[in-house]
Order: C-alpha cells, then structure tokens, then sequence
C-alpha cells in the first residue's frame, strides 16, 4: 500500500494519504477535539452523464439513503443522529460526497460505529424500487407520489423557477459546445421521471468503483486502529475499476456571445462567464480568486464602490463575482442585478469594470488587502473538521493532489500585481465572454 505525507498548514501533525491496491484512497488529518468527520467523495458527478442520463448523479446520492442489505431505509440517520450527528451529501460537477461529523464518543465507539454504517451505505445500497418509485409520464396530471422520484423532481421544478439559477444556466450552456459541464447538475423532470432502477444501479456500478473513491477521517484518534478499520469494512470484494474517462476541453469563443431570455420579474438580471484554468493549476487559480475578491466580492470591490456606493443614479442593487473550480477547467463569473430600463447602460458599466483591470491598473493596495482575505479564509478552512474534510476531499478529487496544499501560502505570498494583470489578459477577455441576460417579460 502506498504511503504518503502531507504537511497540511495549520494542522500539527502530517496528512497521511494511504492508496490501497485497488485504488481506493483512505486520508488521515489528525485535528485536536471531541468531533470527528467521515466522508467518501466519489470522482463522479455531471461530469460522467450525457443527454439521456443528465441528473442521474444527483438522484442516486437521494437513493444511497434508502437502505442497504443490512440497515433499512432512514436507519443509517436514525442511528447516527441519535449520537449527536450531522450526515448529509453533495452531488456537483466534478464529485459526489457523503460525509458525517459527530463527537468520537468513549473509546472512540461512535467514530468506529460511523464508519461500519458509512461504509454500509457507500458499497451495498440496494435502491429499493418502492423507494426510488415507479417511472411515469412526466405530463400525465393524475400521477402523484411521494417518493424519492417525485421528491428530487420537485426539487428541479422550484429551482428552475430561481431567476439566478435561469441566467446562470443559460450562461454556462453556452460556455461549451461539448464537455459534459454544459449540463445542470440537477438535471431535468423528464429524464427523472423515467430513468429506471437498472440504469441507475449500472451507473453506481461504473463509477462507485474503488479508485474513484476517497475515504477521510478527520479527528483525534489512533491512526493505526482507525486506518484498520476503514479497510476492514470498506471491502470492495474485488469490485473492478472502469477506465477513465477524458473529456474534450472547450475552447472559448473569440467573440462575445450574447444569450437573451425572458422572465416574470421586476428587475433584469445579468452573468458573463469566461473559461478558465484547470483546478490543479494552483497559483492561476489563487491569482483568479485574488482578482474576484478585488474586483466583486466585497463591499471594498470595485464593482461596490463603482457600481453602487458612489453612483448618483442607482442602477443596480447587485454587482459580484465569483471564482467556481472544476478539474477540467474554471469557471470565472459576473453577476448583477439592475433596473429593466438601463439595460444598455449595465451591459457596458459591467463591460468597463472588467476591462478596467487592465486600464485601471490594480493597486499594491488592493493586492494586499486581497491577500489578507484569501489567507483569513484559508486558516478558517483548517479550524473544524468539517471544513478539513471538504477541503482534502476537494484537492484529492478535483485537483487530485492534496500535496499542492503545501505550496498554497508561498504560491501566495508571490503573485504580484504584474501576476493579476497577465492572468486577466489571459483569461478575462470580453472577446471570450458568454453574457447571459434575462429581463421581465413586459419590458
């Protein structure tokens, strides 16, 4: 079994990453405390869907709750939770993980009791079909259920109908022609309601393999004890691996490209998004976070104070952006909320802010103040075993390196401002820009 070390910052022992024969990871982050925090993020999300199978990811982490060979539907949480535990999951583009955080109890037993029933649930669950529920036509009136099916389709239809999530996807299906990006993670009503239990078990099948899988344990515990449990009871049973799949990178367009949709609403609402770095490629990344903070994210911004604090005629109530990492490329977003009437006016204040880091050249200052930011948030990462476990689990599987956590602060420390401007360049070219807008219907 391989054996590796990671000096993780602000822990004070080493990270130790242990990668069994069957490629199944299992990570060790020793953290002073009664709580502790066991999760498996799975390098499966809408990342491996296509057209027919789109929100397929999501549902299964839904059905990975109802029940296993030994432990009926709800009994998982029932039990845990009754020892004071938080369990939960995520589905994103890149992952899906399932984590529980619960104080490690006498002699380590509740943390030894998490981790049977987690790895209970993470390798035999048997998707009931009176849980999943049976497939139907979607337009059919008179069908009505309660079950997990009619659930997470409840769950696309009230997120659909969000303002932000219609100017948000639209901006981002047009950011690709072909990477599975492209699609909602969510996926839609209609291949939901008609997915079937086989399709959805192939899938687990496929990608709930050994080697997409990473098993964290964050805490105060023997190392020794806690790593022969994890592989005790995390028997894959010679579960093979599926061949990695590699994706098309897109290549953005070399002209801004416009998408305009309608809605019930009172404001408009705009997102330019531009294609970025992959997530393993560390100091590009830290530069595009610093850029977001200093031109968006605060209300020190650029697009606060230009946009909103020292305008006489307010024109928006809401001008941001955000930085979101993927291992197969970022994404760098704008975002703003403005009066229906103005709409020429936003498009091209928004348009300046963005070029104007470049003409208006960003400040020692605003690369200091940025930096001291970026650093609070990362000390705050290491402070719960909760943030531990996401943040190793995010650099295990969208990065797929913890150890350029090392190099996080020094890479840091190093960006200039000469640094900024050539990423900006590189990546913030309007000409690049998909700028989604959505206005009300009777504008």
């Amino acid at each position: 079994m391989k054996h590796t070390f990671v000096k993780y910052p602000y822990l004070t022992e080493d990270v130790e990453i242990f990668e069994r024969d069957n490629g199944h990871k299992i990570v060790l982050a020793h953290k002073e405390g009664e709580l502790v925090n066991v999760s498996t993020w799975v390098k499966t999300g809408s990342i491996n869907e296509n057209d027919t199978n789109n929100g397929i990811s999501h549902f299964l982490e839904h059905l990975m709750f109802k029940g296993t060979h030994k432990h009926k539907a709800g009994e998982f949480d029932k039990i845990l939770e009754a020892k004071g535990a938080i369990v939960n999951a995520a589905t994103w583009k890149d992952y899906t993980f399932y984590y529980v955080t619960l104080p490690k109890g006498e002699q380590d037993k509740n943390l030894y009791l998490a981790i049977e029933l987690h790895a209970d649930m993470m390798l035999d669950p048997i998707l009931p079909d009176d849980e999943i529920g049976a497939p139907f036509d979607i337009n059919d009136p008179q069908v009505k259920d309660k079950r997990e099916r009619h659930v997470v389709i409840e769950e696309i239809r009230m997120r659909k109908d969000q303002n932000w999530t219609k100017v948000y996807n639209a901006c981002n299906f047009y950011m690709y022609k072909k990477h599975p990006y492209k699609r909602d993670v969510i996926g839609t009503p209609e291949i939901i309601s008609r997915v079937t239990r086989d399709e959805i078990m192939n899938y687990y099948k496929t990608f709930y393999s050994p080697a997409n899988m990473t098993t964290i344990i964050v805490g105060d515990f023997d190392k020794k004890s806690v790593l022969e449990k994890v592989e005790k009871e995390f028997d894959f049973k010679g579960r093979g691996n599926s061949p990695a799949r590699v994706n098309e990178i897109d290549k953005p367009e070399n002209h801004t490209v416009y998408v305009e949709n309608t809605t019930n609403a009172d404001m408009s609402y705009l997102m330019a998004g531009f294609l970025g770095p992959k997530a393993n490629q560390l100091k590009e990344n830290i530069e595009l976070d610093l850029i977001s903070i200093i031109l968006g994210e605060s209300i020190s911004s650029r697009f606060y104070q230009n946009l909103i604090e020292k305008r006489k005629e307010q024109i928006f109530s809401i001008a941001e952006s955000e930085h979101y990492q993927f291992k197969d490329g970022n994404n760098f977003f704008v975002q703003a909320n403005f009066k229906p009437d103005k709409r020429e006016i936003a498009v091209e204040l928004i348009k300046n802010e963005i070029k104007g880091l470049i003409d208006n050249k960003i400040t020692e200052d605003e690369l200091v103040k940025a930096k001291k930011k970026i650093k609070s948030k990362f000390a705050n990462s290491a402070e719960t075993v909760s943030e531990i476990g996401e943040t190793i689990g995010y650099y295990m599987t969208v990065c797929e390196d913890l150890k350029l956590i090392e190099d996080y602060l020094k890479d840091l420390d190093e960006i200039t401002v000469e640094d900024l401007e050539n990423t900006v360049k590189k990546y913030l070219n309007l000409d690049n820009a998909v700028i989604s807008i959505l206005t009300p219907e009777n504008n």
